[in-house]
């Protein structure tokens, strides 16, 4: 292990931007984060403006760099993740998007999709991506840019248009229109991408009708991502990691293992088991995906996504006003008394539902319900949408539950009581790192082996350590109970919605 400089790393999410200077051993010296507005044009619609993502980004750093008084020529090299499948196109010679980022959240592309499915293209798009169609992922919202924006319409014409998701938006606007780079992860995410063979598929560029030149060049999550201009922070900074948050963050929890399983509870909930270099087509609506290219090291990954985890508790905190502080959600809970069921279809449901059309719902509420039922009942759905995933990897895995623990991180994780549920819930033991800032750790290491901080992924294991381990405390009968009852409400919902 290398003992110079500092690592820079960039971490840009769905709600906020934010800017980590860590030591060489992963400790964080500084960080900081900027909220950006949410917009929502029409129900099911997600936007961001790209302009004050690289904005906020931007702060952040500067922000970083002024609290510390590190010098960014001590900045050893720099590393981003980011928010998947979330989509930029902008202008190449006037650096301008031609459209607000539309994010991954984003449903407006169902009937798109439905049209793909009826043309039985469902077991193709698969095969090639290990994903199933769905309005999540960044291939139907390019084709919605392209096909309804006049701007994107007008700089196609005149060969100006790029597309990427953020992480490409970044790289280009920081290495001042030098590189147009994504990298595997990213990549892996769009519908667009072989990860078999590793390259965008023409056959589903053709599909799509998504010219190829508009695309970012694919890189290994550790390589050569170009060079942060001086003119932003004083100095030049290399960019020499890149992935997206959720394998970012199965990089930062150490999950270089097979069978390895990491569980993110930020904006959203996602899961992912390292399946190693054995690429496993879901029969259970999972997702196969590129977990990282790291050197030789070329794994992939089973996962899971919940659209709704950490919106919930904000949802509680903004809109009806429960709690002033997101972190107040488990004192309020502890002081539940009635049972209730809380689905939290805001944008509809992810894995393994993958329902666009249903939204939330709260259930069996009585004359003497609660604000604490209904934050418990918060809470529980997301443990419940979990074991829906666990269930899920189970069959396609053919492994038993007491067979892993799930290493968890995001804001969630932090919620004791949160993180006890998850583990009654789903009958499996959870263990918590000292560190849970895992996805912008991922991006840190990688970084820090492209510059020889770190020589291979064994020394990044190595810094790995508990804060906490969470065992069930209650009976498998129970939890089933439980979980049957979700189901069953789950069920009601999507056939009378």
């Amino acid at each position: 292990m290398s003992l110079d400089g500092y690592l820079l790393s960039i971490d840009q999410g769905t709600t906020s931007s934010r800017a980590l200077i860590l030591d060489i051993q992963g400790n964080i010296i500084s960080q900081k984060n900027f909220e950006f507005k949410q917009y929502f044009p029409n129900d099911g619609w997600v936007e961001h403006d790209p302009i004050e993502i690289l904005k906020t980004t931007q702060d952040a750093i500067n922000f970083v760099i002024r609290e510390t008084n590190i010098s960014p020529k001590d900045i050893n090299i720099a590393g981003i993740t980011n928010q998947r499948e979330t989509v930029v196109a902008w202008n190449k010679i006037t650096g301008k998007p031609v459209y607000n980022a539309i994010v991954w959240q984003d449903r407006r592309t169902e009937n798109f999709c439905e049209t793909l499915r009826e043309k039985n293209l469902t077991k193709l798009i698969q095969s090639k991506t290990g994903l199933i169609i769905d309005p999540y992922f960044s291939a139907t919202k390019i084709k919605w840019i392209i096909e309804n924006i006049e701007e994107a319409k007008k700089t196609i014409h005149e060969n100006n248009l790029l597309v990427g998701t953020i992480d490409s938006w970044l790289v280009w606007n920081f290495t001042k229109g030098e590189c147009h780079y994504t990298d595997v992860t990213n990549a892996s995410r769009t519908m667009l991408y072989n990860i078999n063979e590793d390259c965008w598929d023409d056959e589903l560029l053709n599909i799509f009708n998504i010219n190829k030149n508009i695309l970012p060049d694919v890189k290994n999550c550790v390589d050569d991502f170009g060079t942060i201009d001086s003119s932003f922070f004083g100095e030049k900074i290399s960019i020499g990691g890149v992935a997206g948050d959720q394998q970012a963050a199965t990089i930062g929890q150490a999950c270089f293992k097979e069978g390895m399983v990491k569980s993110t509870y930020g904006t959203g909930c996602f899961l992912l088991m390292n399946t190693g270099n054995k690429f496993i087509e879901s029969e259970s609506k999972l997702l196969s995906t590129k977990a990282y290219n790291i050197f030789d090291k070329r794994d992939f990954a089973l996962e899971g996504s919940i659209f709704n985890a950490g919106t919930v508790v904000q949802w509680m905190r903004d809109e009806m006003n429960f709690i002033n502080d997101a972190s107040k959600v488990e004192e309020l809970a502890n002081n539940s008394t009635n049972e209730i069921q809380f689905i939290p279809a805001f944008t509809g449901l992810g894995a393994p539902y993958w329902n666009s059309d249903v939204r939330g719902q709260i259930t069996g509420i009585t004359r003497d319900t609660s604000k604490a039922d209904i934050a418990m009942a918060a809470l529980k759905s997301i443990c419940y949408q979990t074991r829906d995933l666990i269930e899920c990897l189970l069959k396609d895995t053919e492994l038993k539950s007491n067979d892993f623990t799930i290493r968890v991180d995001g804001g969630m994780s932090k919620n004791n009581l949160m993180m006890q549920l998850l583990s009654d819930i789903t009958q499996i033991r959870i263990e918590r790192p000292l560190n849970q800032e895992s996805t912008a750790m991922g991006a840190a290491y990688l970084a820090g082996m492209k510059s020889g901080v770190y020589k291979d992924v064994a020394e990044v294991e190595k810094l790995w350590k508990t804060d906490r381990k969470f065992e069930p405390t209650i009976s498998l009968d129970e939890a089933d109970q439980q979980y049957n009852r979700w189901l069953k409400t789950v069920k009601g919902l999507i056939n009378n919605g």
